[in-house]
């Protein structure tokens, strides 16, 4: 037997243990085409906030009384394809629970030589792919622009931000703890930082960009975005790739409008998931291996041990608790 977490209450606001069950299952076995894989990592991401509300989105949401899923890292135990081995280390969209089954076409191997195996749910994972594409393909740094980074001080503003350096931009994070903001400055080297907790984020914002934001990466949303708008130049680029401040909301997000601030400097704001890159992914993940071997990029990982502490990882995203990448370890890798 194992465990499994699933879903038994969609969140009003800011979820809750309440909303979740522990719950005992068959480990499983794998037919034909198949693997048993022993859960190694989790992922835990803002993102799966949204797929506990029902309604239209661009991914389905979890169905009550089912098992949650997210990134993980595992290893398998038993297989029944002809592509996998007993021992292979692999990445895949899995359950919440201590073993999954897998088709052998959901999942892929990974090569923990290269970098630690929990690296491919980070910086040459989805939060990595998500910083390059959203950053390159639609933010365009030139050298010598101005970037702004909202929620800097996570898995993918952290990985922004520094894409941002490499091209030659002057950057700016914004994050919640001084601890955040001097790890972006002293660590990441970012330009400038605000502690959106203890500063006046506009005068901040006319302080730290003297000549105007060029580019906003935006994770945030709410009353940061709302000091962003006045300070942008001509043609400016805002890549929409969250608003955590308002996924617990329990109303509708009202604030000011943005349409004219957009009209009156020719800027381009478009929402984006990492999803539409999917045929570039192996371009994105090639790109940023080799700028962490380099020692271009850094990373960070907030690791929750335990997989009865998942739920807690999780909600701790909502308190600003994490650096980087927020993952729960379920268990070692064994060498074969």
């Amino acid at each position: 037997m194992q465990k499994q977490i699933k879903l038994i209450n969609r969140p009003k606001a800011t979820p809750a243990y309440k909303d979740f069950e522990f719950v005992k299952a068959p480990v499983g076995t794998p037919s034909e085409g198949e693997v048993l894989i022993r859960t190694v990592y989790i992922s835990v991401d803002p993102y799966l906030r949204g797929r506990m509300n029902e309604g239209k989105s661009y991914i389905s949401p979890f169905q009550l009384n089912e098992v949650i899923s997210s990134g993980v890292i595992g290893q398998v135990v038993e297989s029944k394809s002809g592509q996998f081995s007993e021992g292979d280390v692999v990445l895949g969209s899995l359950g919440w629970q201590e073993y999954s089954v897998a088709g052998e076409k959901e999942i892929r191997k990974i090569d923990h030589s290269i970098a630690p195996a929990s690296a491919y749910l980070s910086v040459l994972g989805m939060t990595g792919l998500t910083a390059y594409f959203g950053l390159l393909d639609i933010g365009k740094p030139k050298e010598g622009e101005t970037v702004v980074v909202s929620g800097a001080a996570g898995a993918v503003g952290s990985v922004v931000g520094q894409i941002a350096k490499i091209k030659g931009a002057r950057v700016v994070g914004i994050a919640g703890s001084d601890e955040k903001t001097s790890y972006l400055k002293d660590e990441l080297n970012f330009d400038a930082t605000i502690n959106y907790k203890t500063q006046n984020v506009a005068e901040a914002l006319k302080e730290a960009c003297p000549d105007g934001i060029d580019v906003y990466f935006e994770n945030v949303g709410g009353e940061i975005s709302d000091a962003i708008f006045p300070l942008l130049n001509n043609f400016a680029r805002i890549p929409v790739c969250g608003a955590i401040s308002s996924y617990n909301n329990q109303g509708e997000d009202v604030g000011p409008r943005v349409q004219g601030h957009l009209i009156k400097t020719s800027s381009l704001m478009q929402g984006f998931t990492v999803g539409n890159y999917s045929s570039r992914f192996s371009e994105g993940a090639t790109e940023l291996a080799g700028w962490l071997s380099e020692g271009k990029i850094k990373y960070e990982e907030t690791v929750t041990e335990g997989f009865d502490h998942t739920i807690d990882a999780f909600l701790d995203l909502f308190k600003g608790a994490n650096l980087g990448k927020a993952l729960v370890k379920v268990g070692e890798i064994e060498n074969n």
